[in-house]
Protein backbone atom coordinates (compact mmCIF):
# COMPACT_ATOMS: atom_id res chain seq x y z
CA UNK A 1 0.00 0.00 0.00
CA UNK A 2 1.72 3.27 -1.19
CA UNK A 3 1.52 6.48 1.38
CA UNK A 4 2.71 8.98 -0.81
CA UNK A 5 5.14 9.35 -3.56
CA UNK A 6 8.18 11.57 -4.13
CA UNK A 7 8.94 11.28 -7.98
CA UNK A 8 9.69 7.64 -9.33
CA UNK A 9 9.85 6.73 -5.87
CA UNK A 10 6.84 5.21 -4.21
CA UNK A 11 7.07 5.49 -0.40
CA UNK A 12 5.12 2.39 1.42
CA UNK A 13 4.44 1.67 5.30
CA UNK A 14 7.27 -1.02 5.18
CA UNK A 15 9.70 1.55 4.25
CA UNK A 16 8.41 3.91 6.96
CA UNK A 17 9.20 1.21 9.30
CA UNK A 18 12.19 0.36 7.60
CA UNK A 19 13.59 3.54 8.08
CA UNK A 20 12.35 4.12 12.01
CA UNK A 21 14.44 0.79 12.71
CA UNK A 22 17.33 1.44 10.52
CA UNK A 23 17.00 5.27 12.59
CA UNK A 24 17.27 3.43 16.04
CA UNK A 25 20.09 1.21 15.86
CA UNK A 26 22.00 4.10 14.13
CA UNK A 27 21.31 6.21 17.12
CA UNK A 28 22.03 3.27 19.77
CA UNK A 29 25.55 2.77 17.91
CA UNK A 30 26.31 6.29 18.39
CA UNK A 31 24.77 6.56 21.61
CA UNK A 32 27.17 3.49 22.83
CA UNK A 33 30.36 4.79 20.67
CA UNK A 34 30.35 8.68 21.71
CA UNK A 35 32.45 10.24 23.62
CA UNK A 36 34.91 7.38 22.89
CA UNK A 37 38.10 6.38 20.87
CA UNK A 38 35.84 3.62 19.54
CA UNK A 39 33.93 6.47 18.10
CA UNK A 40 37.32 8.00 16.15
CA UNK A 41 38.14 4.65 15.09
CA UNK A 42 34.30 4.17 13.89
CA UNK A 43 34.64 7.46 11.92
CA UNK A 44 38.09 6.07 10.42
CA UNK A 45 36.02 2.99 9.01
CA UNK A 46 33.61 4.85 7.64
CA UNK A 47 35.65 7.33 5.97
CA UNK A 48 37.46 4.12 4.28
CA UNK A 49 34.27 2.75 3.19
CA UNK A 50 33.09 6.01 1.65
CA UNK A 51 36.63 6.19 -0.02
CA UNK A 52 35.49 2.13 -1.48
CA UNK A 53 32.51 3.47 -3.15
CA UNK A 54 34.17 6.06 -4.96
CA UNK A 55 36.98 3.87 -5.98
CA UNK A 56 34.40 1.67 -7.07
CA UNK A 57 31.88 4.56 -9.04
CA UNK A 58 34.92 5.70 -10.99
CA UNK A 59 35.55 2.18 -11.75
CA UNK A 60 39.68 2.34 -10.35
CA UNK A 61 40.06 -1.29 -11.06
CA UNK A 62 43.07 -1.17 -9.30
CA UNK A 63 41.95 0.37 -5.65
CA UNK A 64 38.40 -1.77 -5.80
CA UNK A 65 40.15 -4.75 -6.26
CA UNK A 66 42.61 -4.03 -2.61
CA UNK A 67 39.52 -3.18 -1.20
CA UNK A 68 37.35 -6.23 -2.60
CA UNK A 69 40.17 -8.35 -1.36
CA UNK A 70 40.14 -6.62 2.27
CA UNK A 71 36.32 -7.00 2.91
CA UNK A 72 37.08 -10.32 5.20
CA UNK A 73 39.57 -8.38 6.90
CA UNK A 74 37.42 -5.14 7.50
CA UNK A 75 35.04 -7.34 9.37
CA UNK A 76 37.27 -9.36 11.26
CA UNK A 77 39.08 -5.98 12.49
CA UNK A 78 35.44 -4.54 12.79
CA UNK A 79 34.81 -7.59 15.88
CA UNK A 80 38.47 -7.15 17.52
CA UNK A 81 38.15 -3.22 17.38
CA UNK A 82 34.88 -2.72 18.73
CA UNK A 83 34.65 -5.97 21.02
CA UNK A 84 33.90 -3.91 23.98
CA UNK A 85 31.22 -1.92 22.31
CA UNK A 86 29.57 -4.75 20.82
CA UNK A 87 29.61 -6.72 24.04
CA UNK A 88 27.93 -3.84 26.20
CA UNK A 89 25.12 -3.82 23.39
CA UNK A 90 24.60 -7.41 23.33
CA UNK A 91 23.97 -6.96 27.10
CA UNK A 92 22.11 -4.01 26.25
CA UNK A 93 19.53 -6.39 24.07
CA UNK A 94 19.97 -8.98 26.38
CA UNK A 95 18.71 -7.07 29.37
CA UNK A 96 16.22 -4.97 27.89
CA UNK A 97 12.59 -5.27 29.14
CA UNK A 98 11.11 -6.77 26.15
CA UNK A 99 14.10 -9.81 26.33
CA UNK A 100 13.57 -10.03 29.71
CA UNK A 101 9.67 -10.28 29.52
CA UNK A 102 9.76 -13.72 27.64
CA UNK A 103 13.37 -14.60 28.88
CA UNK A 104 14.63 -14.71 32.57
CA UNK A 105 17.93 -13.24 31.84
CA UNK A 106 20.08 -12.49 34.86
CA UNK A 107 24.02 -12.58 35.69
CA UNK A 108 24.27 -14.31 38.82
CA UNK A 109 28.13 -13.82 38.87
CA UNK A 110 27.90 -10.10 38.74
CA UNK A 111 25.57 -10.58 42.31
CA UNK A 112 27.67 -12.78 43.74
CA UNK A 113 30.86 -10.59 43.33
CA UNK A 114 28.84 -7.54 44.11
CA UNK A 115 27.65 -9.63 47.49
CA UNK A 116 31.14 -11.09 48.32
CA UNK A 117 32.80 -7.27 47.98
CA UNK A 118 30.47 -5.94 50.33
CA UNK A 119 31.21 -8.63 52.88
CA UNK A 120 34.91 -7.54 52.29
CA UNK A 121 34.71 -4.47 52.29
CA UNK A 122 32.68 -4.63 55.91
CA UNK A 123 35.47 -6.88 57.27
CA UNK A 124 37.91 -3.71 56.49
CA UNK A 125 36.03 -0.87 57.45
CA UNK A 126 36.09 0.59 53.98
CA UNK A 127 33.51 2.73 53.07
CA UNK A 128 31.79 2.39 49.81
CA UNK A 129 28.82 3.19 47.58
CA UNK A 130 27.93 0.95 44.79
CA UNK A 131 24.56 1.60 42.93
CA UNK A 132 23.04 -1.39 40.72
CA UNK A 133 20.69 0.43 38.29
CA UNK A 134 17.29 -1.26 37.22
CA UNK A 135 15.59 0.13 34.85
CA UNK A 136 15.47 3.97 35.16
CA UNK A 137 18.77 5.54 33.48
CA UNK A 138 20.85 7.38 35.68
CA UNK A 139 23.27 8.64 32.68
CA UNK A 140 23.46 12.26 34.64
CA UNK A 141 24.63 10.59 37.63
CA UNK A 142 27.49 8.29 36.06
CA UNK A 143 28.90 11.12 33.74
CA UNK A 144 29.46 12.72 37.09
CA UNK A 145 32.25 10.12 37.78
CA UNK A 146 35.22 8.86 35.58
CA UNK A 147 34.83 6.35 33.35
CA UNK A 148 35.70 2.95 33.86
CA UNK A 149 33.87 0.08 31.84
CA UNK A 150 35.03 -2.56 33.60
CA UNK A 151 34.19 -5.72 34.75
CA UNK A 152 32.65 -6.58 37.86
CA UNK A 153 34.62 -8.47 40.41
CA UNK A 154 34.86 -8.22 44.11
CA UNK A 155 39.29 -7.25 43.80
CA UNK A 156 38.19 -4.55 41.76
CA UNK A 157 35.44 -3.19 44.11
CA UNK A 158 37.31 -3.73 47.52
CA UNK A 159 40.67 -1.79 45.58
CA UNK A 160 38.41 0.87 44.06
CA UNK A 161 37.14 1.45 48.11
CA UNK A 162 40.85 1.37 49.51
CA UNK A 163 41.09 4.63 51.46
CA UNK A 164 44.63 5.19 49.43
CA UNK A 165 42.81 4.72 46.03
CA UNK A 166 42.15 8.21 44.22
CA UNK A 167 38.49 6.65 43.00
CA UNK A 168 36.96 6.02 46.78
CA UNK A 169 35.31 8.75 47.36
CA UNK A 170 31.63 9.19 45.82
CA UNK A 171 29.73 6.22 44.33
CA UNK A 172 30.63 3.36 41.72
CA UNK A 173 27.66 2.60 39.16
CA UNK A 174 26.36 -0.57 37.58
CA UNK A 175 24.84 -1.09 34.90
CA UNK A 176 24.44 -4.15 32.58
CA UNK A 177 27.02 -6.46 34.81
CA UNK A 178 29.65 -3.62 33.81
CA UNK A 179 31.17 -0.73 36.56
CA UNK A 180 30.17 2.01 34.09
CA UNK A 181 31.40 4.72 35.93
CA UNK A 182 33.52 5.48 39.80
CA UNK A 183 34.00 8.46 42.13
CA UNK A 184 30.40 9.30 41.18
CA UNK A 185 28.10 11.91 43.25
CA UNK A 186 24.89 11.34 44.38
CA UNK A 187 22.24 13.76 45.40
CA UNK A 188 22.05 14.18 49.22
CA UNK A 189 18.59 13.45 50.58
CA UNK A 190 17.05 15.71 53.05
CA UNK A 191 14.63 13.35 54.57
CA UNK A 192 14.24 14.11 58.24
CA UNK A 193 13.72 10.28 59.21
CA UNK A 194 17.76 10.15 59.31
CA UNK A 195 19.07 10.73 61.94
CA UNK A 196 21.88 12.97 62.51
CA UNK A 197 24.55 9.92 63.28
CA UNK A 198 23.81 9.33 59.81
CA UNK A 199 27.04 10.47 57.34
CA UNK A 200 27.06 11.74 53.97
CA UNK A 201 27.37 8.41 52.40
CA UNK A 202 23.80 7.00 54.22
CA UNK A 203 22.37 10.37 52.96
CA UNK A 204 23.88 10.31 49.35
CA UNK A 205 22.30 6.23 49.06
CA UNK A 206 19.09 7.52 50.06
CA UNK A 207 19.10 10.34 47.94
CA UNK A 208 19.24 8.44 44.87
CA UNK A 209 16.63 5.61 45.98
CA UNK A 210 14.41 8.64 46.11
CA UNK A 211 15.05 10.02 42.99
CA UNK A 212 15.63 6.60 41.00
CA UNK A 213 14.85 2.79 40.90
CA UNK A 214 18.41 1.89 41.36
CA UNK A 215 19.37 -0.36 44.17
CA UNK A 216 22.20 1.36 46.33
CA UNK A 217 24.60 -0.66 48.48
CA UNK A 218 26.03 1.43 51.70
CA UNK A 219 29.12 -0.42 53.85
CA UNK A 220 29.70 2.45 56.81
CA UNK A 221 33.45 3.62 57.65
CA UNK A 222 32.78 3.58 61.08
CA UNK A 223 31.39 0.80 61.95
CA UNK A 224 31.62 -1.67 58.54
CA UNK A 225 27.93 -2.42 58.64
CA UNK A 226 25.90 -3.00 55.15
CA UNK A 227 22.68 -1.36 54.53
CA UNK A 228 20.86 -0.82 51.30
CA UNK A 229 18.75 2.16 49.93
CA UNK A 230 15.85 0.88 47.80
CA UNK A 231 12.76 2.98 46.84
CA UNK A 232 13.46 5.90 48.81
CA UNK A 233 13.76 3.42 51.77
CA UNK A 234 16.77 2.49 53.79
CA UNK A 235 17.63 -1.26 54.96
CA UNK A 236 20.12 -1.23 57.62
CA UNK A 237 22.42 -3.96 59.54
CA UNK A 238 21.97 -6.58 56.81
CA UNK A 239 24.21 -9.56 56.58
CA UNK A 240 25.39 -11.58 53.69
CA UNK A 241 22.03 -13.51 53.47
CA UNK A 242 19.81 -10.49 54.59
CA UNK A 243 21.74 -8.70 51.62
CA UNK A 244 21.50 -11.81 48.74
CA UNK A 245 17.51 -11.84 49.67
CA UNK A 246 16.83 -7.94 49.31
CA UNK A 247 19.11 -8.45 45.24
CA UNK A 248 17.30 -11.35 44.59
CA UNK A 249 14.09 -9.63 45.34
CA UNK A 250 14.92 -6.06 43.63
CA UNK A 251 16.35 -7.23 40.21
CA UNK A 252 13.63 -10.22 40.46
CA UNK A 253 16.19 -13.19 39.98
CA UNK A 254 15.09 -16.50 38.86
CA UNK A 255 15.25 -19.41 41.58
CA UNK A 256 18.23 -20.84 39.59
CA UNK A 257 20.32 -18.12 40.15
CA UNK A 258 19.32 -17.19 43.77
CA UNK A 259 20.66 -20.63 44.37
CA UNK A 260 23.61 -20.69 42.64
CA UNK A 261 24.44 -17.32 44.77
CA UNK A 262 23.43 -19.23 48.32
CA UNK A 263 26.02 -22.24 46.76
CA UNK A 264 28.59 -20.03 46.10
CA UNK A 265 28.50 -18.47 49.29
CA UNK A 266 28.86 -21.94 50.84
CA UNK A 267 32.26 -22.34 49.07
Amino acid sequence: MNLFQIGFLKVTLLDILDILVISFILYKIYFFLRNSRAAQMFVGLVIILIVSLITRLFNMSGMTWIFDSLKTVWLIAFVIIFQPELRRMLIFVGQSRIIRYFVKVSSGKTFDEVVKAAVELSKRRYGALIVMTRDMGIKSIAETGIRLQAEVSAALLTSIFNAKSPLHDGAIIIQNDIIEAAKCILPLSQSPSLGPHFGTRHRAALGLAEESDAVILVISEETGRISVAQDGELIQNLDEPGLQKILSGAFKLPAETASWLELSKKR
